[in-house]
């Protein structure tokens, strides 16, 4: 499950290898996804997708840098990062996106001027 990592100083979540969670994440700080998540993801922050990091769901967040396996829609309202080991399944919506040589995107892109604020919206 999602934890507070406190002890190295920096606040964030992390979702480990070797753990799945059915259902949806909303977080207000940054988090990283090493696990499998089958669900949609909703972070004002930061969310960061590792190499063996697997989302089935749509994700919307501020910044995403992804290196796993996405399948679903990415709303980012500032910067998406796709690395050279990223497979992305889905339409995107972003301000700025980077893609890196060998990364995989299967979808449309439409870049978007900014969100209202520059925020996340909310449910």
């Amino acid at each position: 499950m999602a934890k507070d990592n406190q002890a190295t100083g920096l606040t964030h979540n992390a979702l480990t290898a070797e753990t799945t969670i059915v259902g949806k994440i909303v977080s207000r700080k940054d988090i990283r996804i090493d696990g499998t998540l089958e669900g949609g993801l909703e972070c004002e922050g930061k969310v960061i997708i590792g190499e063996q990091g697997r989302v089935v769901g749509d994700i919307i967040a501020v910044n995403a840098e992804i290196m796993g396996h996405v399948t679903g829609n990415v709303l980012v309202s500032e910067m998406l990062v796709l690395k050279s080991t990223s497979y992305l399944e889905g339409d995107i919506q972003a301000r700025k996106l980077s893609i890196e040589p060998n990364a995989t995107l299967n979808g449309k892109c439409t870049m978007i001027q900014s969100l209202e604020g520059g925020q996340v919206p909310e449910d």
